[in-house]
């Protein structure tokens, strides 16, 4: 059997190292490289020809996590991403699934569930961790059908001006939904509010990116 090739994105040697030395005790997977920033996985991606690529979120020099995914993404569509991070900064969750990324997660999570993230996405299925996706708001009140297709539209990134005209209703009207869908969903803004749609299964990944 042809091991899965796997390259990793972090700039802490430890935490590569030791992710090299766990993926590959298995033998269907073999990591090909380890950079320690998005410009030198980039510089490599061609190279190392990676199926996945397991990255921080958080990297040192001129780009980030979700600015290297885009690239990813961009430069070769076939490469799935799972972002492995220590963040519970639930924007930069959107932003990365928003960018492309397939799987996402936390550093903090036993190596049994970057396993399960590493088998998922290799055969074409999303992973989002579930100790993320179940922390969900308690007995939030259930959004209305027309709310809904609001926080699916906010999931697209459309502002209250292409969700009014998409919708066929006024922009004011629009204000007044997603003032009511940040209430129920217990949300702060935009983007939070369509992280905690995302953990309600409101959204899907398909429809954030």
């Amino acid at each position: 059997m042809t091991p899965l090739r796997i390259a990793i994105v972090d700039d802490h040697r430890v935490v590569s190292r030791s992710l090299k030395a766990y993926l590959e005790s298995y033998p269907e997977m073999q990591v090909v490289g380890i950079a320690s920033t998005g410009e030198e996985l980039l510089e490599n991606l061609a190279a190392w020809n990676p199926q996945i690529v397991i990255q921080d979120l958080l990297l040192p020099g001129g780009i980030d996590g979700v600015e290297t995914t885009r690239r990813i993404r961009k430069l070769a569509p076939q490469v799935r991403v799972i972002a492995l991070t220590a963040s519970t900064d639930e924007a930069r969750m959107t932003g990365v699934l928003r960018a492309g990324a397939a799987g996402y997660v936390r550093k903090d999570a036993d190596p049994e569930i970057l396993l399960a993230a590493v088998r998922a996405v290799a055969r074409g299925r999303t992973f989002i961790d579930p100790s993320v996706s179940g922390r969900l708001a308690p007995a939030a009140e259930e959004l209305t059908p027309r709310e809904i297709e609001v926080v699916r539209l906010l999931a697209a990134g459309r502002s209250n001006k292409e969700i009014a005209t998409a919708l066929s209703i006024a922009e004011e009207t629009v204000k007044s939904h997603v003032t009511n869908v940040l209430a129920k969903l217990e949300a702060e803004n935009r983007a939070q509010a369509v992280t905690h749609a995302l953990k309600r299964g409101l959204v899907t990944l398909e429809e954030i990116s």
